[in-house]
Parts: C-alpha cells; structure tokens; sequence
C-alpha cells in the first residue's frame, strides 16, 4: 500500500517522511517524482505472536510512504503536475503546519482546493475527449459505453465545482471501476497531520479544523528525530521535563494505516510469523491473494481464530476446544486481527 505525504511548502512534511521512516529526505528524488520508502507498521499483537511461535522470521505489514514537492500557492498551474505524483497512491496524508499559529482549518481548506482543481482539470479533458469521440462514426455499443462514462464525469464535474469531493457521490463498483484509470484524488481517503512543535505538545487542535477533520493527528515530528540525537541520558531529562513517555512515530504510523481502510490479519508457524495488508471489508478469498494468486484461485476454505481468543486459550488445540476455532468460507469477510490459515 502506497500513500503520499503531501502539503503546501513550509509545513515540514519531509521532516514528517523522515519521522516515519528513518530516512533522510532526498531533495533531488523528490522533485523528479516523488521518494518511496517502505516502513514497517508496528503491531504488538505480532510480537506476542512472534514470541509465542519463536519461528525463524517475523514479517510485519508494510506501508509505502512517497514524498513529493510542496505545493506553492502562488503557483498554482504547476500544482496539478505535482499532485500528479500522488495519482496512483492508495491514500493522501495532508500535513499542516501547526508551528506558526496559523489557521489551520484555512490551511486545510485551501490544499483540498488544490485537490479539487487537479481532478477537475484531468475529468474535464476526458469529457471533453468523449465528446469529441461520440461525433465519430462507431457501433452503437461503443457509444452507449462512452455516454454511459460521459454522464458520470459530467456529475463528477459538477460536485468538484461545487467545492465537494467526488467521493461524497457515493459512486456504485461499477462507476468507479469506469473511472479507475483516471485516479482521482478526491476519491482516495485522506488523514490530515498537523505538524507541531514542543511549545503545542498535548494541547488540543482547534474545533474549526476538526469540523473539517475529525480524525486530525499531531506530529512532533521535528522535535522527536532531534530527541533520537541526545544521549540516553540526556534524552531521558528532556522527554521527562516535556511529559512524554515515548516516542510516537509507531502509533502514527498505525493511525495512517488504520485510516487508510486498510486491516491487519496474521501467518502463524514455526517457519514464519506474519501481518498481512488487507482492505477492511475484504473476504477470505481476498486475503487470500494478498498471500499469493494461487491460493485465492485455489481456495477451499480458511481455518480461522481472533487474536485475542487464541491469546486467551493458548494453542490452536486449545481454540477447538473452546469452540473459538472456526471454518469460513470464500464470503467469511475477514476481521482485523484474525489468525488464518488457507486451505
């Protein structure tokens, strides 16, 4: 799963890419199309699972994080091409910038513009390209299809110019999937990360920017990787005097991923422990090709039980006798934390 780190110029979303990944920024990849570094999710739940089986590997899910140009305001034909980068993400990270006492909620009002004008832009010269093709000479089947599409991008053009987001259409499988190749921007989930500083540690962000969004994190992004530096010793003084137990990149991490619609289901073996990406809402059969092809082609059925009922009983021998082992079929629709074997 990819997801793009984004934000107008200034809000530290490179220091935030750093934060999450270990990585130091590269100015001259993220200019040329963006830099994608691969990041572990943390999952306590695996590491139980790890130090139960004690098996030879221990894999947990990963999430891609891509890093591109900040947007400039005052540039705003140029945004369209960098948002661009972001087109065949799976989700949108907006970072604001919570250092300068700025407002926030406008911050975030004016990049989803930005959002909005891109896929207005890309939809209107595919309209403007079916148009233009509905006047040629083609069979009729051919031309029903394009109408079909033709009318969709017209309902589409007029909620972006309304200041709405395509996904608030509530398109139906088969309208997406007509629209897939286009990517849009507006219809990715998106989290919003405030980036902040030591001086707004543990105050609350501001009601008019949760109106917007409700599940906005914070990220002291920049006063951590300084932390990381010290000693341990001095380290320890200056997170005791902030309040701060830990650090909390790990969590973040977890939050994108989880708001990101993605799930969490595990492998277990002597071999190999393992958290798998799934799109929550997903079925057996799904989870099984994130495994592997054949075994979605092949399914029979999954062997089944919770992470928190294995954790309680013990063993898989002990599952099936508290009735907690269970067989699904290909429409069982897989729960986060499920422990499952594919037959």
């Amino acid at each position: 799963m990819k997801v793009g780190i984004a934000g107008f110029s200034g809000c530290g979303k490179s220091t935030v890419f750093q934060w999450l990944t270990g990585k130091k920024p590269d100015p001259a990849a993220v200019q040329r199309g963006g830099q994608a570094v691969e990041a572990d999710v943390p999952d306590e739940r695996l590491d139980w699972l790890s130090a139960h089986f004690k098996p030879k590997s221990t894999k947990h899910a990963r999430i891609t994080l891509l890093d591109l140009p900040g947007l400039d305001p005052a540039e705003r034909r140029d945004n369209p091409r960098r948002l661009g980068i972001l087109r065949d993400a799976n989700g949108l990270v907006i970072v604001l910038n919570g250092f300068g006492g700025g407002d926030l909620a406008g911050e975030l009002r004016r990049f989803r513009e930005e959002l909005l004008f891109a896929d207005l832009e890309i939809v209107s010269n595919r309209a403007d390209r079916l148009v233009n093709q509905l006047k040629k000479p083609r069979p009729a089947k051919e031309k029903d299809i394009d109408q079909a599409e033709l009318d969709l991008l017209k309902r589409i053009i007029a909620t972006l110019e309304a200041g709405q987001y395509a996904g608030t259409l509530g398109l139906k499988e088969d309208e997406e999937k007509s629209i897939r190749s286009l990517a849009l921007l507006t219809l990715k989930p998106e989290v919003v990360l405030v980036n902040v500083g030591d001086a707004s540690l543990g105050q609350p962000l501001p009601a008019d920017l949760l109106a917007l969004a409700l599940g906005a994190l914070t990220a002291p992004a920049k006063l951590e990787l300084e932390l990381a530096e010290l000693s341990e010793e001095d380290r320890q003084a200056f997170m005791q005097d902030l309040g701060l137990s830990g650090f909390s990149a790990g969590k973040t991490l977890r939050d994108l991923y989880y708001g990101m619609g993605q799930i969490v289901f595990f492998t277990v073996g002597e071999d190999e422990c393992r958290s798998w990406n799934m799109l929550g809402g997903g079925t057996a059969v799904d989870g099984a090709a994130e495994i592997h092809t054949d075994l979605a082609n092949r399914f029979v059925r999954a062997e089944v039980v919770g992470y928190e009922d294995f954790r309680r009983v013990g063993s898989m021998k002990e599952a099936k006798a508290h009735g907690v082992y269970r067989l699904e079929g290909k429409t069982y629709l897989v729960k986060d934390g499920d422990i499952m074997h594919i037959l």
